[in-house]
């Protein structure tokens, strides 16, 4: 343990990372805080048995003995209004949900920039020097359940900052994202980390439903109700009762049904089709949509009292094509579920064959590469899949995939020095004027078909003069070319 002689607030931090301690203290001791530092919970709370609390204090969660998330409650219990920022390399809804469930004023992403977590410090002691705040009641057990969402690039961060923070407010939330973009799984971790987690998870696609059988679907009918009826239905509102109902692809929901399911948010009531007996129940309802509900507004299409009803809080989920690092990962989770599935070693891919699946734009983003890891798994031969697996996983041939390549400058040169380590290594000489010469002849031949012809149009476009593309041409013929 070390610490400065400053007399401005001061700050603890408790990791058992030694490099982690040092960066972070050095950094806060140079924006001018007192800091005293701790490898592990133990000596930071015998410390706090005998000397004065600090103003701020930094955690990691994974230390030896007792976890941040565990010093994090025995902290609460003794001064709820003591300010903690957790830190974890793991960030995973259940690590963010259950740092927040705890109290945490905020939770900072390993690695972090040093800069982010000074002005983090500042910002917060500030808030917290005139009046503390209440006390926060003490965290709940930790979730058994594993993981669902996967990544570790900044949206995803945000996404688990602010799924560990709503899940804990009673507000609708409604997620906005494309189709695969994991929309149900960021409701259910919304509801596996609320007070509500003991209750149903209650999920209902509205646009896989036919409308006429949607209200039936959503709150109950009576025996006897309409041809077929022949006998009560509890619908999804019931069964939710007490825990959550997911309502995917809102924006599909019928008008006369979008006024029901008003009543219901603004009074948590409603009567079964063709029944009198009217139905009470405290259900946090979470939508989603792929679609523009706001410019469904604008056509008619959707009530905008609805649209604020269910907008409280609004998530944004992205594409998997703008967080492409996090590919290695989630496909790396898909194989290892898949090789468990189907009783196999898990299956292991190729940097080539990563950097494939890298530069696919997922139309169908997490759930298509899931999908595609499947196929793999499924039907790679070796244990090791390489670039011909992904090929025919995403069916594409190889053909395809060459056209694709040489689009690409840096995938052509690539397989330029590809051939050319093959043919020096079997004692090939005189290439560099055999690929010049071969060169040249593509480059003409493209240039005269995409002219039909015109030598002169082909020239410019090419960059060269009419009579250089003529003697080229020229050439060529000599050698039994173009």
């Amino acid at each position: 343990m070390s610490e400065s002689s400053s007399s401005a607030p001061c700050i603890w931090v408790v990791d058992d990372d030694r490099a982690v301690r040092f960066v972070l203290c050095t950094a806060l001791r140079e924006a001018g805080y007192q800091v005293v530092d701790f490898d592990s919970a133990a000596p930071a709370l015998k410390a706090l048995a005998e000397s004065p609390p600090p103003a701020l204090l930094f955690t990691d969660v994974r230390m030896p003995g007792d976890d941040g998330l565990v010093l994090l409650d025995k902290l609460k219990a003794a001064l709820p209004q003591l300010p903690v920022v957790v830190m974890s390399a793991y960030t995973d809804v259940a690590s963010t949900a259950g740092a927040f469930r705890g109290g945490a004023h905020e939770f900072l992403s390993k690695p972090f920039d040093l800069d982010d977590a000074v002005a983090l410090a500042q910002r917060v002691l500030p808030a917290v020097a005139p009046a503390m705040a209440a006390p926060t009641p003490a965290a709940d057990a930790a979730s058994d359940q594993p993981p669902q969402l996967v990544g570790d690039t900044p949206p995803m961060r945000a996404l688990f900052r602010a799924i560990g923070r709503l899940a804990q407010a009673p507000l609708a939330v409604l997620i906005i994202g494309e189709t695969g973009t994991g929309k149900e799984l960021v409701a259910n971790a919304l509801h596996r980390e609320s007070p509500r987690a003991q209750h149903p998870f209650v999920a209902l696609n509205t646009a896989a439903i036919p409308a006429e059988l949607l209200e039936s679907e959503l709150f109950g009918h009576e025996a006897g109700a309409f041809t077929g009826a022949q006998r009560r239905h509890i619908g999804r509102f019931e069964q939710a009762n007490g825990g959550t109902l997911f309502l995917d692809e809102i924006g599909d929901m019928p008008l006369p049904l979008q006024t029901r399911l008003l009543r219901v948010l603004a009074q948590g009531e409603f009567f079964r089709v063709g029944g009198r007996e009217l139905i009470r129940v405290d259900v946090r309802v979470v939508a989603a949509t792929h679609q523009d509900l706001e410019g469904l507004v604008a056509q008619g299409k959707f009530r905008a009292d609805l649209l604020h009803r269910l907008d409280v809080v609004r998530l944004q989920l992205p594409p998997l094509r703008e967080r492409r690092e996090d590919i290695a990962q989630l496909a790396t989770t898909f194989l290892a579920a898949a090789a468990r599935k189907l009783d196999t070693p898990p299956k292991r891919l190729t940097a080539a064959a990563l950097q494939a699946l890298r530069e696919h734009d997922w139309p169908g983003n997490v759930r298509e590469l899931e999908n595609v890891c499947w196929r793999m798994a499924a039907l790679a031969a070796a244990d090791t899949i390489g670039v011909a697996d992904v090929d025919t996983a995403l069916n594409r041939t190889r053909s395809r995939r060459s056209t694709t390549a040489a689009g690409d400058p840096g995938q052509w040169e690539a397989l330029l020095s590809e051939w050319a380590r093959r043919q020096l290594a079997e004692g090939a000489e005189g290439l560099h004027a055999q690929v010049r010469e071969r060169v040249d002849h593509a480059l003409l031949e493209a240039a005269l078909q995409i002219t039909h012809g015109r030598r002169a149009e082909a020239a410019a476009r090419l960059g060269l003069g009419r009579n250089t593309l003529t003697r080229k041409l020229g050439a060529g013929r000599r050698r039994g070319g173009h």
